[in-house]
């Protein structure tokens, strides 16, 4: 586990889904880029998802990272907007999974401890907090300051996930 290492965090939205990419070095990090996957919320479902799994898969061919962190899916009370997500969730997933990298999980209370120091933070707090962590970032939505956060997350706890498994 030595040596730099290439983390893509994914906040996935059926609308909207954030990325960002920074690349761990012992217990330095380095902003890469960051961006977000738009689907149209004029198309079928089937079809966003395709919009999604494209952008994300260009993502990856593009950004070749070594990792990929996608938080977990956050439950509401509206069940039918939670399913939505869910199936973009998936996407989210299964493109990392496909190139043949490893995929961990954080929940967004973690993400949100980890990066800003408390479990309920607000998005503002996150993006904030990834200006201070991240200098040379430059997140246009919150969507990608909140992939950044994944990615974040996952340089601070891939050693005691390593240690775990």
């Amino acid at each position: 586990m030595s040596g730099p290492v290439r983390i893509l965090g994914i906040d996935p939205g059926l609308r909207r889904t954030g990325w960002g990419l920074v690349i761990a070095e012992g217990n330095r990090l380095s902003y890469v880029a960051c961006g977000t996957v738009v689907s149209s919320e004029k198309e079928a479902l089937a079809t966003r998802l395709r919009q999604l799994h494209d952008g994300l898969a260009e993502r990856v061919r593009a950004l070749e990272p070594d990792e990929v962190a996608v938080e977990e899916t956050f439950v509401n009370k509206d069940a039918q907007a939670t399913l939505k997500l869910g199936h973009a969730r998936a996407i989210a997933l299964l493109v990392p999974a496909l190139a043949g990298l490893p995929v961990a999980e954080y929940a967004a209370n973690l993400v949100k401890k980890t990066v800003v120091g408390t479990g309920h933070a607000e998005k503002r707090q996150i993006q904030a907090m990834i200006r201070v962590l991240l200098p040379k970032a430059d997140p246009t939505s919150p969507d990608a300051a909140d992939a950044l956060a994944i990615a974040v997350t996952h340089a601070h706890h891939r050693r005691a996930r390593a240690l775990g498994a």
